[in-house]
């Protein structure tokens, strides 16, 4: 196991239900790292909890496509994959531009605020090295963002596949020189608001998940072909 995990207990929800909100976190956020082997008598001990939420876990983990079993190995993180992502940000790209329109017409002067200062806190991360305080800052962005939209239907859906692009997120942010380029889309998309500019900053969040989608692909590619020299 790459890093130490712990599960944190929750007396409002069963065990099983903590047990795979632990694992499922570990895996998006790469402390289980992609090919890693999820043995359960290992992962029970780590926890300290029985085989059987570990084993009711892994199967929930399978049908979300975080994990797949591999004959005479078991349970295994799932790679990241291109057509994953393709998939992931596909919807993605169609709804964050959704938000962002929806955003310019309810948009509150707090929010506005919040997502004024969400870009500056990224920019004074921009130069780091930190990619988890990054990503997190990313994250805060776009929530406020999503949180303008007051549409709660749609913010449920953005914060799954948001869950979903963990992975991902983190693998873009690994590229330092993408960071300059995120802070100015991040400008762009706020002032777009601010202006309540539709068009422009629609045409900013597509081109902002499509740059995403193309400097992830490119690390998804340089990491398979590390895998091919290393067999």
């Amino acid at each position: 196991m790459s890093q130490e995990i712990s599960a944190t207990m929750n007396e409002y929800l069963p065990l099983r239900d903590v047990v795979f909100q632990t694992l499922r976190q570990a895996i998006l956020r790469g402390e289980l790292e992609p090919g890693e082997r999820l043995m359960e008598i290992h992962l029970a001990d780590r926890l300290g909890v029985s085989r059987t939420p570990i084993r009711e876990a892994i199967r929930k983990l399978e049908l979300e496509g975080l994990v797949v079993m591999i004959p005479r190995r078991g349970a295994i993180v799932a790679s990241i994959t291109e057509k994953d992502l393709k998939d992931v940000l596909e919807v993605r790209r169609t709804l964050e531009i959704m938000a962002a329109e929806i955003a310019c017409d309810r948009i509150t002067p707090e929010l506005l605020q919040d997502l004024a200062e969400a870009g500056e806190e990224f920019r004074k991360l921009k130069d780091s090295e930190d990619y988890t305080s990054l990503a997190a800052a990313d994250v805060k962005f776009h929530d406020v963002i999503y949180a303008a939209t007051d549409n709660q239907r749609l913010i449920s859906i953005l914060n799954n596949l948001r869950e979903q692009m963990y992975r991902y997120r983190l693998e873009y942010l690994k590229d330092t020189d993408s960071h300059e380029k995120l802070d100015g889309e991040h400008q762009a998309i706020y002032e777009n608001i601010k202006n309540g500019d539709k068009e422009a900053v629609c045409a900013m969040v597509g081109q902002h998940i499509d740059n995403q989608k193309i400097a992830i692909l490119a690390a998804i590619r340089e990491n398979e072909k590390k895998k091919a020299e290393k067999a």
